[in-house]
């Protein structure tokens, strides 16, 4: 994806290099609050919220919903499973899929864990995001998402 408005390629580079690296410690500063307030991390968060969000979802939606490989999404499904947050259907549309649902504990875990999420995010970035410069972000980041899903890049394979 070449850029049409800036040839520069180390600007490109410190882009992608600030984007990854923020990315990081956000979701690392996410994890710390989850385990200590919830006993959960980020992913498990993700995953509860969509499946609290999409009641009905598949294995394969959660994969392809946060770009991750199939496998490893059934195996964070399994320790959701596992502490009675998350149970499997049988899927009346496709016998080889189950369907997900929430328990009530895992509602309940999900509804908490996002209030602490919201906190969080409120402490480090909101001031950032304020005024026109935090709007043209913002509207950066959806544009380079839906580009990049559109196209179906960066998805796992196998």
């Amino acid at each position: 994806m070449a850029s049409k408005s800036n040839g520069d390629p180390a600007g490109l580079q410190s882009f992608f290099s600030d984007l990854v690296r923020c990315e990081t410690r956000l979701y690392n500063a996410l994890n710390d609050r989850l385990r200590e307030r919830h006993g959960i991390v980020t992913s498990q968060f993700e995953a509860l919220r969509y499946l609290r969000d999409h009641p009905g979802s598949r294995v394969a939606d959660l994969a392809a919903e946060f770009a991750v490989g199939i496998g490893a999404t059934s195996k964070g499904v399994d320790r959701l499973e596992q502490r009675g947050w998350v149970v499997r259907r049988p899927n009346p549309a496709d016998r080889r899929s189950s369907l997900l649902a929430l328990t009530d504990d895992g509602t309940r875990l999900a509804d908490a864990a996002e209030a602490t999420v919201t906190g969080a995010l409120a402490d480090l970035v909101a001031d950032t995001l304020d005024g026109s410069p935090g709007e043209a972000t913002r509207q950066v980041l959806a544009t380079l998402r839906s580009l990049l899903e559109r196209g179906q890049i960066g998805m796992p394979t196998g």
